[in-house]
C-alpha cells in the first residue's frame, strides 16, 4: 500500500434563499463588510458579497459559517484565497 495522505477536502458550500439570506459554511475569516459589500476568505478562495442592506446575522469562525441578512446582487469568487494575497486584493477592490 502507498502511504501518501490524501488532501483533506475541506466543506465549502453557499446557500443562498430569495436573495435575502445567505448561508456560507468553509468561511476562514471576514476581511472587511459593510451595508453593501462583505469580502470574505473561504475554503475555496476568495468570495465577494455585493448587495444592499447587508448585515452579518451570525459569524462563527469555529463551525466556519457565516449567515447574511439583505438583498444579495453578487456572488463573486477571486480565485486565490485572499490571505495569500494579503493587501493586494483588497486594494484592488478599493481604486
Amino acid at each position: 500500500m502507498d502511504d501518501k495522505k490524501l488532501p483533506v477536502i475541506k466543506k465549502h458550500q453557499v446557500t443562498l434563499v430569495q436573495r435575502e439570506k445567505l448561508n456560507v459554511d468553509g468561511v476562514l475569516n471576514v476581511e472587511s463588510f459593510d451595508d453593501r459589500e462583505i469580502v470574505l476568505d473561504t475554503e475555496q478562495g476568495g468570495l465577494i458579497v455585493r448587495g444592499d442592506d447587508l448585515h452579518i446575522n451570525e459569524l462563527n469562525l469555529e463551525k466556519a459559517n457565516l449567515i447574511v441578512a439583505g438583498y444579495i446582487k453578487v456572488l463573486e469568487y477571486t480565485g486565490d484565497s485572499l490571505g495569500k494575497k494579503g493587501k493586494g486584493v483588497l486594494a484592488k477592490l478599493f481604486r
